[in-house]
Formats: C-alpha cells, structure tokens, sequence
C-alpha cells in the first residue's frame, strides 16, 4: 500500500514534431522523486496530453493546427517508464506504457477529434495510481499523413499530475519486478 508524502504536482514535456512519419522522444528527469532505499516513488494520477503549432521562427505557439499542417493528420502520443523499442510505439498491451492517445485533424473543417485512443488518462485514487519506480519517463510522438509546414512543428505536451510516495517493501520489489520483465 502506497502513502503519500506529497501533495499531487504537475510534470511537463513537450516534443516538437518537424516532420511526418518520424517518431520524436522526450524524457523527463524522475530521480529526485525516486528512492531505492526508502522504498519511494511516484505515483501517477493523470496524463493528458495538449497538442499546439509552433511557429519556430517566433518561438510562440497556438491551438490552431492548420497553421502548421499541410492536410488531415493522424498524431499518436505516448508516456512510458521504459525507453522505447527504436522506430516504434508500444503496443496497448506493454507493461511499460503509462498513457497514450491519437488525435485526428481534419484540415478541411479545421476540426480535431480523438482516435481510437482516448485520453486524457485518468488513473483515480492513490490506490489506483500508476506507480513509477524507474528514474525516467519517455514521451513519444508521431505524426502521419500531412507534414508540418515550412517554420512549422506539430507541439505535443505531456501534463503528468504525480505525488510522491512511500511504499511497502514488498509493493516496491514487486514494481521493480514487473518494470525489469517489461515486454514492449
């Protein structure tokens, strides 16, 4: 059983897209939050995920996707406590797979919808949480059919709401064994 030692927080990462068909990685920096000998970790409430243009010529950003896609898109995004296996998403059923979600956008009506992955990813109460163990999360991104436009990239931020726990002995060796034998 997990006990809190915090209150929930925010973590951010953002990856920007630049071209279609190419699969761009983030990670953010868990360490602090994790501690083998005190049997801590992080317990995840929350994934969502925010998808924006950025204008890389100002640095500045906006939720309209039409300025920075040529046609319809397809945008896959995922939040993982394993590295990715190269050139892949994680299969819905990976150990390692935290959150994820597609995106539709249909350029013609500038309408977006969710695929067949919903998200946000709400996990509930602690007891519920997706508890992390290792020192980082990956944050991966794909967009197909359309590329980005010139001075364009395709933003996707991964909003993780997190707290800090303290678990038992014996629930931290059994994350730690389910992450070590993680299939992706």
């Amino acid at each position: 059983m997990a006990r809190s030692k915090t209150s929930s927080f925010w973590i951010t990462e953002t990856v920007n897209i630049d071209a279609v068909d190419t699969f761009t990685n983030g990670t953010i920096d868990i360490a602090a939050y994790v501690d083998v000998g005190d049997s801590q970790g992080l317990a995840i409430e929350e994934v969502t995920f925010v998808i924006q243009s950025l204008d890389t010529t100002t640095n500045s950003y906006t939720g309209n996707l039409q300025t920075a896609l040529a046609g319809d898109a397809c945008i896959d995004m995922q939040v993982s406590d394993q590295p990715y296996p190269a050139g892949t998403m994680l299969r819905a059923g990976a150990v390692s797979l935290v959150a994820s979600g597609t995106f539709f956008f249909d350029d013609t009506n500038n309408v977006g919808t969710m695929g067949t992955d919903l998200y946000p990813d709400t996990f509930g109460t602690l007891d519920e949480a997706r508890m992390v163990i290792n020192d980082q999360l990956y944050v991966q991104g794909l967009l197909g059919i359309s590329a980005p436009i010139a001075a364009r990239n395709v933003a996707i931020t991964a909003r993780i709401k997190a707290r800090v726990v303290k678990l038992s002995q014996k629930d931290w060796m059994s994350i730690a064994v389910t992450q070590t034998a993680a299939d992706n």
